[in-house]
């Protein structure tokens, strides 16, 4: 076992009250499996970590670490936190080198079958989850490729495709089998997969951008942030001016993919304050690293061109906590506006569900919030009975962890519908 890593794990006070995992949106015991570590136990901190999830070498690199395990380490206090995401990703990698499985447990096979729609990381879990159980378990995927946001949200700058491939593999090696070209409203309905399978379970995501609604979002030259990351259809940005509407780690992908593809200017507008950005420090201090510019505070009012992006308006914000309300909320300055030459613009605000996609549930009974997403109860369960949802698609946190969390929850539930 590397020294270093052995340095980070004895850092670790091991608490009885487990701040760490009690902020760690799937629950991961980190105390335990990092004391497995100190005693150089890797597989049984592998198997204490294959509790909770499946995803061990890629949370343990691209989690918001600062705002989930680490930034409730009792040791941020007085020092620096233990590196919990360095040493998850580090038992996450030894395992896959060695083959260690999911779990020592026999798998008792089920005659239950479930298909999952969207290999996505709540799908990968889910299937995962339910693969373990015994469950047999079909993932039906667009692509050709499973991964969903991870191989196409996330640059391969912050995810090896390498390390991405290995912990698929892995999953799939459960005896998930894989449907390929399988898109729902396109060439698969839910009255179809209910008469082949006895749960469904919907992961197939949120990638259609968010509009502002301002003047000028018609223009050429404006582009939704994670349809960039998904489908890689980029214009030239050599010698370009780019603005990146906010905060998130989609708007830090987004930056830092975009500058190292030569853009000459690349500004990130946010409309609150840096300390309030969703995205990790980490992300945000290697993109200001890499040249990208940072306008805090501001808010994009409009865009202007005559068939293409020209400019942008923008205008300064003052943060105001308003009565009822746990943090300040940005209000326009009012005579602060200013304008910036601009030739593409890049909407990183959030996503939704693509409105086809939408309108085939709908018409299949499954009930849709008045937010547009698929509409669950606490259980995952969808308006029809055989039919469970998670992960962006019901319109919950849009994290990685949060996605899978949705995934392995939602499997203990369908277990639950299905019966042994």
């Amino acid at each position: 076992m590397e020294k270093e890593v052995l340095e980070k794990a004895e850092y670790c006070l091991n608490c009885k009250t487990k701040p760490c995992q009690q902020a760690c949106p799937l629950g991961n015991d980190i105390p335990t499996f990092i004391a497995y570590l100190k005693e150089q136990n890797i597989e049984e901190a592998y198997q204490i970590l294959s509790k909770t999830t499946v995803l061990q070498s890629i949370c343990g690199r691209i989690c918001p670490h600062e705002q989930q395990c680490q930034g409730n380490c009792v040791r941020r206090f007085k020092s620096q936190p233990t590196k919990i995401g360095d040493l998850e990703a580090y038992v996450g990698d030894i395992a896959l080198e060695k083959n260690f499985p999911f779990s020592k447990e026999k798998i008792t096979t089920m005659n239950k079958k479930v298909a999952v729609v969207g290999g996505g990381p709540a799908g990968l879990t889910c299937a995962a989850f339910l693969a373990r159980a015994g469950y047999k378990v079909t993932i039906l995927e667009k692509y050709n490729q499973l991964g969903g946001l991870l191989r196409h949200g996330i640059p391969e700058f912050r995810l090896d495709r390498n390390i991405l491939d290995k912990v698929i593999d892995k999953i799939i090696q459960l005896g998930i089998q894989v449907q390929y070209g399988q898109e729902l409203g396109k060439n698969i309905t839910i009255q179809e997969l209910e008469q082949q399978y006895d749960a469904i379970f919907l992961s197939f995501g949120a990638n259609i951008p968010a509009k502002m609604q301002i003047e000028g979002e018609e223009l050429v030259g404006i582009y939704g942030g994670n349809e960039l990351l998904e489908k890689e259809i980029h214009p030239n940005y050599v010698g370009k001016k780019v603005a990146i509407i906010g905060g998130g780690n989609v708007a830090m992908d987004c930056s830092r993919t975009i500058k190292r593809m030569g853009a000459e200017e690349v500004y990130v507008i946010y409309r609150r304050a840096e300390k309030q950005m969703p995205a990790e420090k980490k992300e945000i201090e290697e993109a200001k690293q890499e040249g990208v510019q940072f306008l805090f505070q501001n808010n994009i009012v409009r865009i202007q061109g005559k068939d293409k992006v020209e400019k942008i308006e923008c205008i300064k914000t003052n943060l105001i906590k308003k009565e009822g309300e746990t943090r300040e909320s940005p209000v326009n300055v009012e005579g602060s506006n200013y304008e910036i030459p601009m030739d593409y613009v890049v909407m990183a605000i959030g996503s939704t569900t693509e409105k086809q996609v939408i309108e085939t549930l709908q018409k299949e009974g499954i009930q849709i919030n008045s937010r547009g997403y698929i509409q669950v109860n606490e259980n995952y369960q969808t308006s029809h009975p055989k039919v469970f949802a998670g992960g962006d698609n019901i319109g919950q946190k849009a994290t990685v962890a949060w996605a899978a969390k949705a995934g392995r929850d939602a499997a203990y539930q369908i277990e639950k519908f299905l019966g042994k």
